[in-house]
Order: C-alpha cells, then structure tokens, then sequence
C-alpha cells in the first residue's frame, strides 16, 4: 500500500451541522415569541430582551478573554441564553435584575463549568430559578404592564378563556404567554431536526392528563392550565437542551414524564404557582442517570470469546 490508512476517534461522520448552525435555528424559531411578546407587552419588553442577550454575550467574552481560551461567542450559544433568560422574565423588570440573571447564567452554570457542553444544568432555567428565590417580586411572576389587564392566570381569580390562552393577551413572562408563537416556533425545530417529539409531547401531556384529574375531569380547566404558566415555552425550547436533556429515546421519554409531573406536583403542592423552571432544573440534575438507566446494550462486549 502506497498510502497509509489514517485511524482517528469518532465521529467517523459528521453530519454538516455545526453548534452556531443549531443555536441560529433556536434563536429563529424563538422569533414569533419574541415578537409576540412585544405586541403584547409593549415595547418595555424589548430591553430585557436586549440586555439579557448583551450581558450574556458580553460576560462570556469576558470571561475567555480573561482565562485566555479560545472566544467561543460565535456559537451564538450565549445569545440563545440571554434571549431565552429574558423571555422567562416579565416585561416590567428591573434591569439590573437582567445583568444578574444573565451574570449568574453564563459565569457560574456556564463557564466555571467548562462552557458548552460541561454545563449539568440549563444555564437559562437555573438563572430564573436563581432570580425566582433572590427577588420577590417575580415569585408571583409578570404582572402585566401596556395592553394587558390581569395578572398571570395561575395567581389570578379567574382563568382567561382558551382563545386568550393560546393567542396571549394575558399576563406572564414576556415568551410565555403566546402558544400560537410558541408552536409556531416547535415546529420549525422539529422540521429542522433540531428537537425530537419526545420530549415536548411528554411533558405537555403529562401536565394535561395529571391537571385533568386533579380539576375533577375538566378537560376545559386542564386545557387551560396546560396553557398557562410557561408549558409550551420550558417543554419546547428549554426542557429540549442537547447538553442537559437525554441523549436517548427511552431517556426523553422518561425525562418529558418527569418534567412534566414534577410540574404539577409544585404547583398543586409546592409554594410557586408555576413549577415549570423547578421541574426542569430537577431533571437536568437527573440526565446523567437517565441516560445512564436507557443507553444501548453493546452486543459481544465482555462475554466469552
């Protein structure tokens, strides 16, 4: 042989795709919600979508720059952070709540862990939880400010009607309350191959049937229950995270039932009204056992030869 055959690890084949590839196609498909937000919220609910994406960016700049690593904020995974941090957030915070959120976000989860890919939990999910437990005034979550009148349905007397839920016109976090855009925004990942039905389909269910029981089987009252409160907004776009979710089948869906039990049981039981960022921040913690439990069986490995 004239040429030598060269043996190198895996991946023996690449699929095209690159990390900043998949998070354009989030940050794409986060748009209709953005947008949504917007016409909903006014146009206050654009600077902490603004700040959070810039801190995000601009503190892990910083922080390669000071370590000397390689800049890595052309992935674009620190401005899918920032956007989906701000959209957890409502419309009226204080913005120096924002620069916190997005510092906790990608400083301590994210880059004290090793960057993309070391992180064990959801940067954006534990930075809202992170701000959940340290500023009281989002524990009630988004009171509404512009064009809307009510408080988020799940502190509210009285719950809007299905057409209001899945249109938006109510209030929440800034990406939360819009299903239509949130669907929108589901089926453009699942076109790309970017998410898997798993995940996104287990949880929303599993909020349904579990609310169906629990509100005397009310399909109406659980509909509307599995609309509010952010469902579609953690089971689509965060729940769904390649570091931290399930890289099996089996794995998502155990991770999709669980996010979505642990779900109802904070808010059937728990002290916060929407348990969503709670569940999934749990399963995250879980994922390494998940997959552990659910990876595939290697044939003729270890036995008699």
């Amino acid at each position: 042989m004239n040429s030598l055959t060269k043996v190198m690890i895996s991946p023996h084949i690449h699929s095209g795709r690159s990390t900043a590839g998949i998070m354009r196609d989030v940050l794409i498909s986060l748009l209709p919600a953005t947008v949504a937000g917007a016409v909903i919220f006014g146009w206050r609910a654009l600077l902490p979508i603004v700040v959070c994406v810039a801190c995000c960016v601009a503190f892990e700049a910083l922080f390669n720059i000071i370590t000397k690593k390689d800049q890595t904020v052309g992935d674009l995974s620190a401005a899918v952070t920032g956007l989906l941090l701000a959209l957890n957030l409502p419309a009226n915070i204080p913005l120096w709540q924002c620069v916190i959120g997005s510092l906790f976000a990608i400083i301590v989860v994210k880059c004290l862990f090793g960057g993309i890919g070391g992180n064990l939990v959801n940067p954006a999910i534990t930075a809202r939880v992170f701000m959940l437990i340290a500023f009281e005034s989002l524990a009630v979550s988004a009171f509404p400010i512009d064009t809307v009148a009510s408080a988020t349905p799940l502190v509210a007397d009285k719950m809007p009607s299905l057409l209001t839920l899945f249109m938006g016109n109510y209030g929440g976090a800034i990406g939360e309350t819009c299903t239509a855009a949130l669907l929108l925004g589901g089926i453009y990942l699942l076109v790309r191959r970017v998410i898997t039905w798993h995940i996104p389909t287990l949880f929303i269910g599993t909020v349904f049937v579990f609310s169906f029981f629990m509100e005397g089987f009310d399909a109406i009252t659980a509909l509307s229950l599995t609309l509010a409160g952010g469902v579609f907004l953690g089971a689509i776009f965060m729940a769904t995270d390649y570091v931290t979710s399930p890289s099996t089948s089996w794995g998502k869906v155990l991770f999709g039932l669980g996010a979505g039990l642990l779900t109802c049981l904070i808010r059937y039981f728990g002290i916060y009204p929407a348990g969503v960022s709670f569940a999934i921040l749990f399963m995250n913690i879980l994922t390494p056992y998940i997959d552990q439990w659910t990876k595939y069986k290697v044939f003729a490995v270890g036995g008699k030869r």
